[in-house]
């Protein structure tokens, strides 16, 4: 006897099993939403606490007879300032672009700064680059005395930290604290735009070296070789021994011309592996010339590393101008940067330690966050190094 097989539509499926809800997820949402208003209530607080501190010289804006251009920049820092804050606080707390935000695809951008906001020290480099950057831009509204106003040599020089000079009097009685306000201008300006030449002048000839390869690459390769070889420090003191009038834009010209060759073989070696993608095979296919490939589809896929070293190089430009200035070989007096106030306070360390030590702690303090900031860009923008 055949017995008979049952009906396979007729047999219940097996139910699966049912996931454990995951009680991380809502904890790290509230971790996130809490961490977002706590930065929003600190970035408030340090804006409502520079226009607090520079509201007087802006009631007196009116009064003036001539109002400098350094006074419109700050002015117009803090509106825009005040414009960013506005638009990030309205981001965080409308629903709509919360849910919009949510429904959107990722990025590989996207992805890589996930991954950058749970690095903690980035961020903490971060917060200081940007609270550096702001500071330096609105110094004339903040800072409490004019950097380069001797007082009463006999009466006000070597005063140490007290609440009329936050930071001391050097010899010559000028306030410490407005001169590493200013020279943080000069500082951040001159690594600021010495690495912006660098950066440029290393990517294109990184690019060019990798992708037309041959006697190209031999001769620029060559050329970069030569460069690494000389010592940079020596190099510059000659280069700016060699001008009488040096000044500060002759600083900043030498050291973005002398820091390009790290950046150019990273960005050759990524050259070399993109020139044989796919896309680049297709856009010649197409007919595009060379420098349209280069400065439309190659150049652009090598940013990552250009970015981290460009983030690394700023704290290293930093640390070479307040050597230069340190031996007297940089920005000249009267005009305040950190690396002379050091020199400066070198002779009088025993009896007036705040004139070299504040200085050099804001060097520390710069520098240290531009690694962090270099450091948790690497981490994020590599793949290879995502956890």
């Amino acid at each position: 006897m055949v017995r008979a097989s049952p009906d396979v539509e007729s047999v219940p499926p097996e139910p699966m099993p049912s996931a454990a809800p995951e009680g991380g997820a809502p904890a790290r949402a509230g971790g996130a939403a809490w961490t977002r208003i706590v930065t929003l209530v600190l970035a408030w607080g340090f804006l409502f606490s520079v226009v607090y501190l520079s509201w007087a010289k802006i009631r007196g804006i009116p009064g003036m007879r001539r109002v400098g251009v350094d006074i419109w920049l700050s002015l117009a820092t803090l509106v825009v300032l005040f414009g960013a804050l506005l638009w990030w606080t309205w981001q965080s707390v409308s629903a709509r672009h919360l849910a919009r935000r949510r429904a959107r695809g990722d990025s590989q951008w996207a992805i890589a700064a996930r991954h950058f906001k749970k690095n903690r020290l980035a961020m903490a480099g971060l917060a200081v680059m940007i609270l550096l950057y702001v500071v330096t831009l609105v110094t004339p509204l903040i800072a409490p005395y004019d950097p380069a106003a001797q007082g009463d040599i006999i009466t006000s020089r070597y005063l140490g930290p007290s609440a009329e000079h936050l930071m001391g009097t050097d010899k010559f009685g000028r306030d410490i604290f407005s001169r590493v306000l200013y020279g943080a201008r000069i500082s951040l300006s001159i690594g600021f735009v010495a690495v912006g030449i660098s950066m440029t002048l290393g990517t294109l000839i990184g690019a060019l070296a990798g992708y037309f390869g041959g006697w190209v690459d031999s001769v620029l390769m060559r050329f970069t070789d030569m460069m690494l070889a000389f010592p940079r420090l020596v190099l510059l003191i000659v280069v700016i021994a060699v001008f009488e009038n040096q000044s500060i834009w002759l600083v900043v010209v030498v050291l973005g011309l002398t820091g390009w060759m790290g950046t150019s073989r990273i960005v050759r070696g990524e050259v070399l592996s993109l020139r044989e993608r796919e896309f680049v095979q297709a856009a010649r296919a197409l007919g595009m010339g060379d420098w349209r490939i280069i400065v439309r589809h190659v150049i652009p896929n090598t940013m990552a590393p250009v970015i981290v070293s460009a983030t690394l190089g700023i704290g290293l430009t930093i640390l070479t101008e307040a050597s230069l200035s340190f031996l007297g070989l940089g920005v000249q007096p009267p005009t305040p940067s950190w690396g002379n106030m050091v020199s400066d306070g070198r002779d009088a360390l025993t009896q007036a330690w705040w004139i070299a030590t504040f200085p050099g702690l804001a060097i520390v303090l710069t520098v240290v966050a531009f690694n962090l900031l270099g450091d948790g860009l690497r981490d994020a923008l590599d793949p290879r190094l995502r956890t």
